[in-house]
């Protein structure tokens, strides 16, 4: 079921504990934005129905990735793309979008979603895997 945007950007909003909607979707944006660039084929598209268009559509057209990033570059990429972030507010930005991701996702989809990453994401999605 895909979550209507409202909904998506009130549990951002929440998890985030954003002053506004606005600093949601700012955090929500860049977050799907690299996120994108780490999925592909099936996956990537799964994800992209399970969210409210307009993210669904910054998921599929991802900002450019030579390579995949470890879950600190990730942060750490974050941080560069959102004005006057910190990689402690960047780390909080990423784990507000992707737990509520997680949350869309649904476990069966975050299990191959997580697999197309490298590992330690699973603590970004807030969802700790056993070793």
């Amino acid at each position: 079921m895909t979550l209507r945007r409202e909904a998506f950007l009130g549990h951002v909003r929440e998890r985030g504990e954003y002053n506004t909607l606005e600093e949601a979707e700012r955090a929500a944006r860049v977050v799907l934005a690299l996120l994108g660039a780490h999925l592909v084929g099936g996956v990537r598209a799964q994800l992209a129905a399970r969210l409210p268009e307009t993210f669904a559509l910054i998921l599929l057209n991802p900002l450019q990735s030579a390579e995949p990033l470890s879950p600190e570059r990730f942060v750490r990429a974050t941080a560069a793309w959102i004005e006057g972030a910190t990689e402690q507010t960047a780390a909080w930005d990423v784990s507000a979008v992707l737990s509520t991701v997680a949350d869309a996702a649904g476990e069966d989809l975050l299990g191959q979603i997580l697999l197309q990453l490298p590992a330690g994401y699973d603590l970004l999605f807030g969802r700790p895997q056993s070793t």
